[in-house]
């Protein structure tokens, strides 16, 4: 059992694939926690989609979050923030065998589960503490260096940084590599991942704190669905930036495709394997 954390900001079509890649490709029993951060777009469809997924218990937790919510600051950090406290109030918080942060814009593939359960056990039997993070290999891992551990006859690396749209990480995250300080993210759309590789530093001294496993467990497809944050920070002007980050365009041509034609389309193209 583990529990996913999933951050929305519009894009409901690729929000619906993401969430049809786990309920097809997934193994194990999990948790879905979904996090609606400042939505501006097709509101009404996003309350209907989420009251159906949360009726028939595909969804465990459907927050809407706002400005004020978020407090004017990056909301993927306040929305993480949300999901670790509550998360540390879980009387059963450490019988989980891992925690998923995920991008809406992820899409997994079939039985990417088990690559990360097999990896969470061989780290917590060989005690393993530095590593904090468990990905896909590239993901962005810098300094990579071959370890000489297997996940399902598949190389694993170690290094630092990587990006945060696919982390799976130990349960007990919050409490021993901390949480994101919500005052340097006021005004801003970026840097979640660079203020959390720091404190990924210093809590596992300055070693490795990510293990990447090569095997292609989630498919990146924001060049697809369009970058949120890209559309954000590139818009200094907030209306015209608010207005970029619906997608209209791409969005409906996204929802008419069935998840199988979609995946299809995806799961070839060589341009979505680099991360």
């Amino acid at each position: 059992m583990y529990k996913i954390v999933i951050n929305v900001r519009n894009r409901l079509a690729i929000t619906k694939k993401c969430l049809e890649s786990i309920n097809k490709h997934s193994v194990f029993p999990r948790e879905i926690y979904v996090y609606d951060n400042l939505t501006n777009y097709r509101l009404d469809e996003h309350f209907d989609f989420f009251r159906e997924l949360y009726q028939k218990n595909i969804i465990h937790q459907y927050t809407v979050n706002s400005d004020k919510s978020t407090f004017n600051a990056f909301s993927k950090v306040v929305a993480l923030n949300q999901f670790g406290y509550n998360h540390n109030m879980d009387p059963n918080r450490n019988k989980y065998d891992f925690l998923l942060f995920l991008d809406n814009d992820m899409i997994v593939t079939p039985g990417w589960d088990t690559f990360i359960t097999d990896a969470w056990n061989q780290i917590k039997n060989n005690r393993l503490n530095n590593i904090k993070i468990v990905t896909q290999y590239p993901g962005g891992l810098k300094n990579a260096t071959t370890t000489k551990y297997k996940v399902k006859n598949e190389n694993v690396f170690s290094g630092k940084l990587g990006g945060s749209g696919f982390w799976a990480v130990n349960t007990n995250f919050f409490n021993t590599v901390g949480f994101l300080d919500c005052k340097y993210f006021i005004g801003k759309n970026k840097k979640h991942d660079q203020m959390y590789w720091s404190k990924l530093n210093r809590s596992s001294s300055n070693h490795d704190y990510i293990w990447a496993i090569q095997a292609k467990m989630a498919i990146h497809t924001g060049g697809i669905a369009g970058s949120v944050c890209n559309a954000l920070t590139r818009n200094r002007n907030k209306k015209e930036g608010l207005e970029k980050v619906k997608f209209k365009e791409i969005d409906s041509k996204i929802d008419q495709l069935t998840f199988d034609q979609f995946y299809n389309g995806i799961k070839e193209k060589n341009i979505l394997y680099k991360w």
